[in-house]
């Protein structure tokens, strides 16, 4: 009775996992057919010749670079709110956590014009950039700005987590020995969660290398790789832009393969 009642209970498992199997296939399929007949449709003479033109390496490098600034703007001033948000609790918390989630679901053309409008000479912080001899239409800190402003969400999510993972009680036990908060943080808190830290850097640069929409309100010129290839696609068509969208593609698999090598546990021994 209980082996027939076991081989049951191991049938309905096995039914109950090729239905999920089954049901998770038009998924896989979505995304791996038009990436699989992306990667595959230039030849290898197409993408080497697109890799040796001067305006694809130096858009590949702008996006590459201005991802990074966006990675570390995000670092500098996201790191302290995102331990705050981690170790304090204060009144309009939940607020603030869901303005941070904000920019993801967010147009992001509505993004570069919101971020256009902050900078015209009709508001103050407008005037102020203009004193300080910064703009941001048609500049690397206008596509830096709204790089961050689209990746800054994972950053502070993934450090926040990061953060959280520390029990605070080691935090007590160095104050509780006499360092102060500041010393704590560096000698204590960061060492144990860098790691999170690195990998919410490396989803802020994947998310931001990708950006389109609110790059081309702000700054066609100097050009991304993706205004590349849209610029490509619309005047000469797939053939041309295909080979750039490959390349920008290996770039944005390295960066996951660095996420998900930082974010494997460490083994513990």
């Amino acid at each position: 009775m209980k082996v027939g009642t076991r081989m049951a209970r191991r049938g309905s498992n096995t039914l109950f996992f090729a239905g999920l199997l089954g049901l998770s296939l038009p998924v896989l399929f979505l995304i791996f057919f038009p990436l699989g007949r992306l990667v595959t449709a230039p030849t290898f003479e197409d993408l080497v010749h697109a890799i040796r033109e001067a305006d694809v390496q130096a858009a590949l490098l702008r996006s590459l670079l201005t991802a990074l600034g966006a990675a570390l703007v995000s670092l500098v001033f996201g790191t302290p709110l995102a331990y705050l948000l981690s170790r304090r609790d204060f009144p309009g918390k939940k607020l603030v956590e869901g303005l941070i989630d904000l920019p993801i679901m967010i147009p992001h053309p509505v993004i570069g014009i919101a971020i256009l409008g902050l900078a015209t000479r009709d508001t103050v912080f407008g005037r102020i950039l203009e004193w300080m001899g910064i703009q941001v239409m048609g500049t690397y800190a206008g596509i830096v700005a709204v790089l961050t402003f689209v990746g800054l969400p994972f950053f502070l999510n993934t450090a926040k987590a990061a953060f959280e993972s520390v029990p605070e009680r080691l935090e007590h036990v160095s104050m509780g020995l006499g360092a102060g908060s500041l010393s704590t943080f560096f000698r204590v808190t960061l060492p144990l969660s860098w790691r999170g830290i690195v990998l919410g850097m490396v989803m802020c640069t994947a998310r931001a290398i990708s950006e389109f929409g609110a790059v081309i309100v702000v700054a066609y010129h100097p050009m991304l790789a993706p205004v590349l290839i849209y610029e490509r696609f619309t005047a000469y068509g797939l053939k041309y832009s295909q080979p750039v969208a490959v390349w920008l593609i290996v770039i944005s698999v390295i960066l996951f393969v660095a996420m998900r090598f930082l974010s494997r546990p460490v083994r513990q021994w």
